[in-house]
């Protein structure tokens, strides 16, 4: 239908799921271009989309007049690039997240928005998780009081085979994994706690990748594979090059006084995140990020020994679709904000901030621990973002 949001998506990989949801054909939003340069993964979205999908390995053939908005769904280091480009064509952009690689790109994304007066949306999925916004929604209930502190603990018990066989393994196109992983949890952090980074100090390494020498230059048959690339030891067929750390962990201080903790680890048994937030009155602590048992418990009635059972249980009631649901909020507040405008509960800046904290972090976890300041974004771009995107 003609009313529908037509959508350009550049990049049909990893995060195509975006580009399938967003495919809604009758009920606000169509996929009507696709630009990748891989062959194959332009004939996989006519396939999982349609064969009326106009499909081209030239951005720019996305940003014509048959396109309203553009999705950009590609590795990370190509970000700045084409959504700059998408911007100054006057086209409502989603950047999946991290929005950039460094914090010098972030900001040239933000000023090329303000400028053209162009909508820009970065892909922060997390804050449209179950789990996150049943935490969000009892801070903000009063439930443990004044927040003063944030600590997550992120098991990816899949890191082997998710980011260090492929492009993710080069620094050169993440700047490394605690900002490529932690730019989603130093965002939900920074929105729990209800501001940014200020000051960093990050630890870690390449502490167990590292041994494995079995690398090449392309997926193996098998690249995930639980039951053979166990233990994380046994992994087989990584990037050339590997170069980015598997272990890493910051400590951050917050504009308004909140400390704060982020722990990130690729060779865990198991995948999930854990967070715990500690207030004046009280603390939270999910168990399971996703799934039927996920449960957000608080304890605020009083001191006690071990609890395992706190004082309340929140249920987290996931949704259809990708991340629990995540996916399916995402794509429709994008919609609506490509479509209407206004206030949306992602933030262009708080994704440059996540960023920033990301980037200092890693300088100081490569530089012997030293500590970062965190410098903000620029008052004239808070204000224009802080104002909406009309």
């Amino acid at each position: 239908m003609r009313n529908d949001l037509r959508i350009g998506v550049a990049g049909y990989g990893l995060r195509r799921s975006l580009a399938l949801e967003a495919h809604r054909p009758g009920n606000g939003s169509r996929v009507v271009a696709l630009c990748d340069p891989d062959p194959a993964a332009r004939e996989r979205a006519r396939a999982e989309i349609g064969p009326d999908l106009q499909d081209t390995s030239d951005f720019g053939e996305l940003l014509t007049d048959d396109v309203d908005a553009v999705m950009i769904l590609t590795p990370d280091h190509t970000h700045v690039e084409l959504a700059v480009a998408a911007l100054k064509a006057g086209k409502t952009t989603l950047v999946e997240k991290p929005l950039a690689v460094t914090v010098e790109d972030c900001d040239l994304i933000l000023r090329t928005a303000r400028d053209h007066g162009t909508r820009l949306y970065v892909g922060h999925n997390m804050r449209h998780m179950p789990v996150v916004r049943t935490m969000r929604q009892l801070i903000m209930d009063g439930a443990i009081g004044e927040v003063k502190a944030v600590w997550c603990r992120h098991f990816v018990g899949h890191g082997g085979d998710y980011y260090f066989k492929d492009w993710h393994a080069d620094r050169r196109n993440t700047t490394g994994l605690l900002l490529q992983k932690g730019a989603h949890d130093i965002d939900v952090i920074h929105w729990l706690a209800g501001a940014r980074t200020t000051r960093v100090t990050g630890m870690g390494g390449l502490t167990v990748y590292g041994q494995v020498t079995d690398r090449s230059e392309g997926l193996p048959t098998d690249w995930f594979s639980p039951a053979t690339n166990w233990p994380p030891l046994a992994q087989h067929g990584l990037n050339p090059v590997v170069d980015v750390e598997d272990l890493s962990m910051v400590h951050m201080r917050l504009e308004n006084g909140v400390h704060a903790s982020y722990e990130q680890c690729h060779y865990t048994p198991d995948y999930w995140r854990n967070y715990t937030v500690i207030g004046t009155a009280g603390r939270l602590e999910n168990f399971g990020d996703h799934g039927e048992h996920a449960v957000v418990r608080v304890w605020n009635s009083g001191r006690r020994d071990y609890d395992p059972v706190g004082d309340l249980q929140v249920p987290v009631t996931a949704g259809t679709g990708g991340h629990g649901g995540a996916d399916e909020g995402l794509i429709s507040e994008f919609v609506r904000f490509a479509v209407e405008g206004g206030p949306t509960d992602t933030s262009p800046v708080a994704a440059r901030d996540s960023i920033a904290a990301g980037v200092y972090a890693t300088e100081s976890l490569r530089d012997g621990s030293t500590p970062r300041e965190v410098p903000p974004v620029s008052p004239d771009l808070a204000a224009y973002f802080a104002a909406g995107q009309i």
